[in-house]
């Protein structure tokens, strides 16, 4: 039982709660315990005690005992009852945007909706229109927020499937009739979105590999069974796809299977122009086996650099190989330092403290604090008062730091006329200040577009985050000219986030390659909440090699000293040419 599904339950637990009308502070309570678990650095192991339990902030002798029956037989008594007396459709319907548990209980109780369908049919019935507290835009905006949901179902976030990616393929690997295993498809190539899990094995007994395959205690079902490809669906729900070759085929496949598409049938025109079929099986020379022991070799055969999975979309890769042009793509060593952190001065769930020891444990030399401004009033926004009291903590816990910097930041909310969100004697205060939108997303085009470059126009502007606003498998980008926002960022010297959240990753690798040409420089940054949020910057790093990022074109590949420099360079510099 790991952290991560023991917050679920409880804030399951919550949301059956909710949906059963109980006490707001019941539901609260079990909120409030999940948060403090995730920000806890406790170890949760079945010799965990209730006394222990109970030592961790928000947590009372009740939720202590339930935590201890999680971690002990996987559920409790309560939770158990909720489920059984909840229909799980209730759940779907809580995933449209919009929809909170007071209109979902609502619609249960008063007109029996249990599931997504029953309430997509009531809407087109128009039987929400008289309700108390829905009506015409309501009803077409959950009409709306349906279609979202189905244009994103059966996909699943890189960073919610990753680590259940590589504990089978380990898997796999340790299975005695396995010589070689690697994860194939959009998992190896890091997209931010995936389909399924593909894997790809060599072997001298198929047979053996597919019965330990579909056996696994991970498998909820066996959608396949076949002599070289199998197909589980895991209890997480995603599908997971075996096929096996024999050892001398692995390289081919392992190629084909990762792809993508547009790669593969632009490396198979390529090798038909020099007379060479290649395909899963093989790479054949007037019918005869072109062999090779790896990827490697495979591109070498071609005199073409090793390309890495993350770059093979059909994005100019092949011609760059070609020509000993591929990138020296950056590492996740490379990063040096965070930049875009939330504490409990306003919604994150770590203290300064925490999380500066955190971040040393890391192996990092720095950290940006950037709490939110004082409009986000929905997340805590800083009064000046919150920050003056920041400031002191900052000050006093970096002179107790020999090799460690926190950085003085905000996340400055853009608001609806460009400006931000404290004056310039406010803003003057800070090391960095992050720019972003956070409301009215339903701005035009050309609205959104010069709201933003009227922000970056401002000459305390450090980085622009999350520059689309999008949440990956539930809201759109708002609409914007994101090429004409890179220029602007290039003309007033902003740079821009690569937002590392598995539920964001903006910008969008597609935009990186852009933003490198036009010399703006990259700050991944984790928009970290919790002490696990911390390690999400590696999301980052897998999407900046996707957009061809080398280690010079993100800022927080500089030590310490070198992006203490650069920030007070970067202000004066915006500074002189304002004077301009």
């Amino acid at each position: 039982m790991d952290k991560k599904e023991l917050t679920n339950i409880l804030n399951d637990t919550a949301t059956m709660l909710e949906l059963k009308d109980s006490s707001f502070f019941k539901v609260r309570a079990y909120r409030s315990a999940a948060r403090s678990l995730e920000s806890s650095d406790i170890n949760f192991d079945k010799n965990i005690s209730i006394s222990e339990l109970k030592k961790i902030k928000g947590i009372g002798t009740g939720i202590a005992g339930h935590i201890a029956d999680i971690i002990n037989t996987g559920s409790f008594k309560e939770y158990e009852g909720l489920k059984a007396s909840t229909p799980s459709g209730l759940f779907d319907m809580l995933k449209i945007p919009g929809m909170g548990a007071k209109k979902v209980k609502y619609l249960y109780d008063n007109l029996g909706i249990t599931n997504t369908v029953d309430l997509e049919k009531a809407c087109r019935e128009d039987r929400l229109l008289d309700l108390p507290g829905f009506g015409k835009k309501t009803q077409d905006n959950i009409l709306k927020g349906i279609g979202i949901v189905k244009k994103y179902s059966e996909k699943y976030l890189f960073g919610e499937i990753i680590t259940e990616s590589e504990k089978i393929l380990e898997k796999i690997k340790q299975n005695s009739y396995v010589k070689r295993a690697s994860l194939g498809g959009s998992v190896r190539r890091k997209k931010e979105v995936v389909k399924d899990i593909d894997i790809v094995a060599s072997t001298d007994n198929p047979d053996k590999v597919m019965d330990y395959f579909t056996s696994i205690e991970e498998a909820e079902d066996i959608i396949a069974r076949g002599d070289t490809k199998s197909s589980i669906r895991l209890k997480t729900g995603i599908n997971v796809d075996i096929r096996t070759v024999e050892d001398w085929q692995f390289p081919y496949a392992l190629h084909h299977f990762t792809g993508s598409r547009e790669h593969n049938t632009a490396m198979r025109s390529m090798a038909k122009k020099s007379g060479i079929k290649m395909n899963e099986y093989g790479l054949f020379k007037n019918g005869d086996i072109v062999k090779c022991r790896d990827e490697e070799d495979i591109f070498n055969f071609f005199s073409m650099q090793y390309i890495p999975p993350e770059l093979r979309e059909n994005y100019g890769e092949i011609e760059a190989a070609k020509k000993g042009m591929l990138p020296k793509l950056i590492k996740d060593s490379d990063i040096k330092g965070l930049i875009h952190i939330h504490t409990t001065y306003s919604d994150g769930r770590m203290t300064l403290e925490q999380v500066s020891k955190k971040a040393q444990e890391m192996g990092l030399e720095y950290m940006g604090i950037s709490d939110h401004s004082k409009s986000a009033y929905y997340a805590g926004g800083l009064s000046i008062k919150d920050l003056k009291l920041q400031f002191e903590e900052i000050d006093s816990l970096n002179k107790s730091f020999k090799e460690f910097k926190i950085f003085k930041g905000i996340e400055s909310d853009i608001l609806n006329d460009g400006s931000l969100d404290y004056d310039e004697e406010i803003l003057e205060k800070f090391d960095f200040v992050i720019i972003a939108i956070h409301s009215n997303f339903n701005m035009t085009k050309k609205q959104i577009t010069e709201r933003i470059i009227r922000a970056m126009k401002n000459r305390y502007s450090t980085i622009l985050a999350h520059p689309t606003g999008r949440l990956l498998l539930s809201r759109d980008p708002y609409e914007v000219d994101i090429e004409a926002v890179i220029d602007a960022a290039q003309k007033n010297n902003v740079d821009i986030e690569l937002n590392s959240s598995p539920f964001r990753l903006d910008l969008d690798w597609r935009y990186l390659k852009y933003a490198k040409e036009k010399n703006v420089k990259i700050s991944i940054n984790p928009d970290a909440h919790s002490i696990d949020n911390l390690y999400d910057y590696r999301f980052g790093v897998n999407i900046a090699r996707k957009g061809w990022l080398e280690k010079d074109d993100v800022v927080n590949t500089l030590n310490a000293q070198k992006i203490d420099n650069y920030f007070k360079e970067k202000r004066k510099a915006r500074k002189d040419e304002n004077r301009k």
